[in-house]
């Protein structure tokens, strides 16, 4: 009885413990340590927080703070995570308060869309704790090289992050002791280091694992200074320290070039070896048959040649296989397909020959993510399997492009249950698309460029999430279907180049995300729909080379979105329409060969050269006329500030009542539209001058109108046209794709991606005037045609005009001379005086002219005003004739008396004499 009540003493005092042992534990993880609290709070005080991410950081217990984590036994914080991956999108300089939290162990600041600087390192000496650091997108260029040995002070580190973050050197030590001893992860990407290699790098440790220098730009490494004796010395000596404890090898995008190093091979845990985007050439090195440990390797984006070896088969456990855009040849080994962890393999840009088959897939049973995509049709490299072929893997994404696969559709697609991109471009399928392929529930779907023939199915209707569809030439006929618009998730579709005939439904107007429509190169007919509905996203529309009629519908240009509107090569009728006024973000606009008439309106110069960009890209030359600000405490409301000074007009964004981010914008123009085309109108009247506004302008195309006056002067200033075109081109392909150029071809001659004024045709219009003088300003260009115009003159001879030697591209032009044409140009004081004898004959036949013209014209007005009144009213012919006999009655007196007088005076004369 007593040991019982021992025991059940024993247990409740056990219990009592173990109870206040958790009041005490809780008391802990409730409430954090006061001073780190503090630390934290003049922290968040000194950073800009413009969306408020850190609102949670109030009251008295910080370990409940938003990013913030404590210790269970300590109630010290030991993380601090305010990455972009976590809270993210803060701005200003970091404050050094977080060097009174001496316990912290994870400190995650990486950089979002405000990035932070900092002016110095030194507060890290004080968290020798730390074992995760990541100052990723943090400008650091503030803080000096010796500000690193801060970091050199924390011996359990273990990652080290410090990728963007503008460092131009490595850091160095000023003494030859390296601290980081647990080292494993240093992540140096995407900087611009223009010093060399440091030998702590290769003397840190010997478990090193993972090495990150992708686009970390070394000067060491660079194509041009060391080249293939940088990438030895990395290697070299990373294979002496660390060659057993290195998995990760990323150094691509640093223009390293020469041959592979074979010493490669001998990281044998290496698992992941980035290369990419590099100038590596020469065939892959034997000694990376020994990492029998990698799994991810990308050598795509550079020079490598030869074939795959055989042995790439002994590699097991690769999962990504990344050998595109490079220079390699020959036949694809069968040993690939013995890769069973496979889930990538790209092969894309290369110049295989052969056939790979079913074999090459045998044993790919993890393939997901397949891509063989030729730079041309190779018409010696087949992609053959049996049409009842089932591969044994479930792909996600195939990429097919030109080369030949088979005149049948691809029946082992049936079997794909889980894809959500197909793209079969240019591999020869003549063949009708099958109905199955359209209850497949695909993303992303491109099988242009084959032979498809046959009718869209009358109820065409893509799977729910489908956004892209590319059916663009083929040989598909019939009309568009009524129901298109039920595909309410479609965001881009082609079918243009096909033989599609009808109208364009209305229903297409129901395709609310719709951003792209592409219907040109077909028989289409009728007007185009007036009604929008949904189409509230369209980026980009192109009806053109069909045989539309009517005129632009009001509603394209209330798409604030739309950058690239083709209608040209239709039916189209009627003056420009003012609703394209409201087209101000267009960067496009073909409406040539149609109907239109008219004159070309000033306002294409004047309301699309304005961008509304919230931050302008030209600037220069503007004017403040106010400081227009926007800040986020007044609900995003704007504001302008008057401002005395001459200085350009800005937009600001507040970060908080301190500090602005201004960009400036303008009053001047600045130009949106690049590409414009109104080729083959009847567009009458002088190229307006409001043109030149349009100072982004890639591509003017005026030609076959009835355009008449001079070129206009500003023409010159136009320095960022590849080509302006006012002639009939022949062989007219001129079309806009959807790049950032619009393709010409002049006399067979493709035109087009040049960096200034290279190409003028004028021709065939009726230009009058001289050739302006500013045109022999821009020495760029190689391709002239005024030809065919009223043109006088003399020819420029200075610059690229003295390379113009063919007289072709002046003929027709009476008014020039000089060469390369025969006819010689006066010289200037004979020609002064010609002019003036010219202007005296000008002068006198001028008033010849109006001599005669009023003979002609004053006869028969007074006739018919004297003898016209007369004859219409009776008392003034009475009057007028009473008046008539009257001077007739006097005339007769005055004649008789003064002829009687004159007898007399006679006869008198005699008498006397």
């Amino acid at each position: 009885m007593a040991n019982s009540k021992t025991t059940l003493t024993v247990l409740i005092v056990f219990l009592l413990s173990l109870f206040l042992e958790l009041l005490v534990v809780a008391d802990l993880n409730m409430s954090c340590n006061e001073g780190e609290r503090k630390a934290l709070l003049e922290f968040k005080q000194g950073l800009k927080d413009p969306y408020g991410r850190l609102s949670s950081w109030v009251g008295t217990d910080c370990c409940t703070w938003r990013g913030v984590d404590c210790s269970n036994q300590t109630g010290n914080v030991v993380k601090v995570d305010l990455g972009y991956r976590g809270l993210g999108a803060f701005g200003g300089m970091v404050p050094s308060h977080l060097g009174n939290l001496s316990h912290l162990r994870y400190l995650d600041l990486n950089g979002g869309k405000y990035p932070m600087r900092v002016s110095n390192l030194n507060w890290l000496s004080s968290l020798s704790s730390l074992k995760y650091l990541d100052l990723g997108k943090v400008n650091l260029s503030e803080a000096s090289t010796n500000g690193m040995q801060a970091v050199n002070m924390l011996p359990s580190l273990l990652e080290l992050h410090l990728s963007s973050c503008e460092l131009s050197g490595f850091p160095h030590y000023s003494n030859s002791f390296v601290n980081l001893t647990s080292l494993l992860i240093i992540d140096l990407s995407y900087n611009n280091f223009n010093t060399t290699l440091p030998s702590w790098l290769f003397n840190i440790s010997t478990t090193l694992r993972d090495l990150y220098l992708k686009v970390a730009r070394i000067k060491d490494l660079s194509y041009n200074n060391i080249g293939r004796e940088g990438i030895i010395e990395l290697v070299n000596g990373l294979s002496v320290w660390c060659n057993n404890s290195l998995e990760e090898l990323h150094l691509g995008h640093n223009g390293l070039g020469g041959e592979l190093p074979g010493l490669l091979g001998n990281f044998n845990n290496l698992r992941s070896l980035d290369l990419s985007s590099n100038r590596f050439d020469g065939p892959l090195p034997k000694s990376i048959q020994h990492l029998i440990n990698l799994e991810v390797l990308y050598l795509n984006d550079n020079c490598i040649s030869g074939p795959i070896p055989p042995w790439i088969g002994n590699m097991l456990r690769m999962k990504i296989l990344d050998l595109s855009f490079n220079q390699m040849n020959g036949t694809v080994p069968k040993s690939i397909g013995q890769l069973r962890e496979l889930t990538e393999m790209c092969l894309d840009g290369n110049s295989w020959e052969g056939v790979i088959s079913e074999i090459h897939f045998s044993n790919l049973t993890k393939l997901e993510y397949f891509s063989l995509r030729l730079s041309t049709k190779k018409q010696s490299f087949h992609f053959h399997v049996r049409p009842e072929w089932i591969p044994p893997f479930s792909l996600k994404y195939v990429y097919i492009s030109n080369c030949n696969v088979s005149s049948m559709f691809p029946g082992w697609l049936r079997t794909q249950k889980g894809l959500d991109i197909i793209v079969l471009k240019n591999v020869g399928i003549s063949d009708t698309i099958p109905e199955w392929l359209w209850k497949l529930d695909i993303e992303f779907i491109d099988l242009s460029r084959n032979q498809l023939f046959g009718k869209l199915p009358n109820s065409l209707s893509f799977s729910s999430t489908a956004f892209l569809v590319d059916l663009s030439f083929n040989r598909l006929e019939g009309s568009i279907p009524l129901n298109i618009g039920d595909s309410s998730s479609l965001e881009v579709l082609r079918v243009s180049g096909n033989l599609l005939n009808g109208s364009i439904p209305s229903s297409w107007s129901k395709l609310k995300g719709l951003e792209s429509i592409d219907l040109s190169n077909n028989n289409l007919s009728g007007d185009i729909p007036k009604n929008r509905n949904d189409l509230h996203q369209l980026d980009v529309i192109d009806l053109s080379k069909n045989k539309l009629s009517g005129g632009i519908p009001w509603w394209m240009c209330s798409i604030s979105s739309l950058r690239q509107l083709m209608l040209g090569d239709n039916n189209l009728i009627g003056e420009l329409s003012s609703s394209l006024q409201k087209c101000t973000r267009l960067y496009s606009l073909d409406l040539g060969n149609n109907k239109f008439s008219g004159v070309i309106p000033k306002w294409i110069g004047e309301r699309m050269s304005y961008d509304d960009a919230f931050f302008n890209r030209n600037w220069a030359g503007a004017r403040l006329d106010s400081l227009f600000c926007k800040d986020k405490e007044e609900g995003g409301s704007a504001r302008a500030v008057p401002v005395a000074a001459p200085m350009p007009k800005m937009a600001c964004l507040s970060f908080g009542p301190s500090e602005w981010v201004c960009a400036p914008i303008f009053q001047t123009p600045s130009s949106s539209l690049e590409q414009l085309r109104l080729r083959g109108n009847m567009l009458i009247g002088d190229i307006p001058e409001q043109l030149c506004w349009l100072s982004e302008l890639h591509i003017l195309d005026l030609a076959l109108n009835k355009l008449s006056g001079s070129i206009p002067q500003c023409f010159g200033s136009l320095t960022a046209l590849t080509s302006v075109t006012l002639l009939d081109i022949e062989n007219d392909k001129a079309r806009t794709s959807y790049s950032n150029r619009m393709e010409l071809v002049v006399k067979g001659q493709t035109i087009g991606g040049m960096q200034g004024l290279e190409t003028l045709e004028l021709s065939c219009n009726r230009l009058s005037g001289p050739i302006p003088p500013i045109m022999s300003l821009v020495t760029t260009l190689n391709h002239l045609n005024l030809s065919h115009n009223l043109l006088l003159g003399p020819i420029p001879t200075t610059n690229q005009f003295s390379t113009f030697n063919d007289p072709s591209i002046y003929e027709a032009n009476l008014g020039l001379c000089g060469l390369p044409l025969s006819a010689n140009c006066t010289p200037p004081n004979d020609q002064n005086h010609k002019d003036d004898q010219d202007d005296e004959e000008d002068e006198d036949d001028r008033y010849m002219s109006w001599f005669f013209i009023s003979m002609r014209m004053g006869f028969p007005v007074g006739f018919w005003v004297v003898c016209g009144s007369l004859a219409l009213n009776k008392s003034w012919r009475h009057a007028y004739f009473r008046f008539i006999d009257e001077i007739i009655g006097r005339l007769y007196i005055f004649k008789i008396v003064n002829m009687a007088r004159l007898k007399t005076k006679i006869e008198s004369i005699g008498v006397h004499g």
